[in-house]
């Protein structure tokens, strides 16, 4: 799982997202801080790997929810998802 630690993320919070991630460890997947992921302004951004899953605008309350249902109970979290990868994202301006 990538969390995205470049300059427009961080200031949205994403270090302490990141940090949130890495408190709550789940097996088969990591949480690692990376550089741009091309989607400034809708941050922080999380991509999970290998599901290919893009959460935009995580907040780090919501950690706990990610990994319980999507990371451990297989069901991403459809509120959470970036619409600019997601079809009919809540977040999507279309929907």
């Amino acid at each position: 799982m990538l969390i995205c630690q470049n300059r427009t993320c961080l200031s949205q919070g994403a270090a302490k997202v990141l940090t949130a991630f890495q408190t709550h460890p789940v097996p088969d997947y990591t949480a690692k801080q990376t550089g741009c992921l091309g989607q400034c302004g809708n941050g922080p951004m999380v991509l999970v790997l290998p599901d290919n899953v893009w959460y935009c605008r995580v907040q780090p309350e919501e950690v706990p929810a990610v990994v319980e249902r999507h990371l451990r109970g297989g069901q991403p979290i459809r509120a959470m998802l970036s619409p600019h990868f997601h079809e009919n994202s809540p977040k999507d301006p279309k929907t």
